[in-house]
């Protein structure tokens, strides 16, 4: 959703802040779960306002809200489209066959998993693994801005086309976005294919490998060069 259409959203539905009010129906502030914005100064106290949170429909069937893990000051930044069956069940994002190969990308970087950060936007899971609603999106793209403030990292991978869309502000396929440079709060963004993409479509792992490259050849201005492992 374009920002400037996802203002107006926010406004339609009375919003202020995307924090400040759940999006299907009206919370009274005594049943508002952990609205002390007080906490809210580091990623450990936004990870505990999100604690029961009910601000969507998503929090009607969901486990556990997946907030997000790694590094609190990565250089690279991972964001996902949603919670799949094992991170509602672990509370821990990209842990099945997609994170598996998420993390093979990021060892092929030179890096260790625990050495980047990854979130979503979405924090908890769509039923069925559905695609998440405008929204739902919305619900949580406060969440989501405040991470990548607390992170403040070099880089952000955008993983998938509604995570890619979500970050450009465009309804653009993610064909037409891949491989090229764009901005998001200041912090150079590229997108690339779902790692669950790659899985089904293994053919394209090639192209997720060129914009990976691209990451690293960005990060490596103004350090020293970057070393690549072509096996992802």
């Amino acid at each position: 959703m374009h920002p400037r259409y996802l203002n107006r959203y926010l406004a339609d539905v009375g919003w202020r802040d995307p924090l400040d009010v759940p999006v299907d129906h009206p919370v009274t502030p005594s049943s508002t779960p952990n609205e002390d914005r007080a906490e809210w100064t580091d990623l450990a106290g936004l990870a505990r306002s999100l604690d029961g949170c009910e601000r969507c429909r998503l929090s009607e069937k969901r486990t556990t809200v997946v907030f997000g893990e790694g590094d609190s000051d990565a250089r690279v930044m991972f964001i996902g489209e949603g919670p799949g069956a094992e991170e509602d069940r672990t509370g821990r994002p990209f842990v099945g066959q997609a994170g598996q190969l998420l993390d093979r990308m990021i060892l092929a970087m030179g890096f260790a998993r625990n050495e980047t950060y990854i979130a979503n936007v979405v924090k908890c899971r769509p039923p069925g693994n559905r695609d998440p609603k405008d929204d739902e999106i919305a619900a949580c793209s406060g969440f989501l801005d405040r991470q990548i403030e607390f992170i403040r990292p070099d880089v952000i991978v955008a993983l998938g086309r509604f995570a890619a869309n979500r970050l450009t502000g465009t309804d653009k396929p993610l064909g037409a976005l891949r491989g090229k440079w764009s901005h998001y709060k200041g912090v150079p963004l590229v997108a690339t294919y779902h790692p669950a993409y790659l899985l089904r479509t293994p053919a394209d792992k090639r192209k997720v490998w060129q914009d990976l490259k691209l990451v690293l050849q960005k990060m490596a201005e103004g350090s020293s060069p970057a070393i690549f492992n072509d096996e992802l």
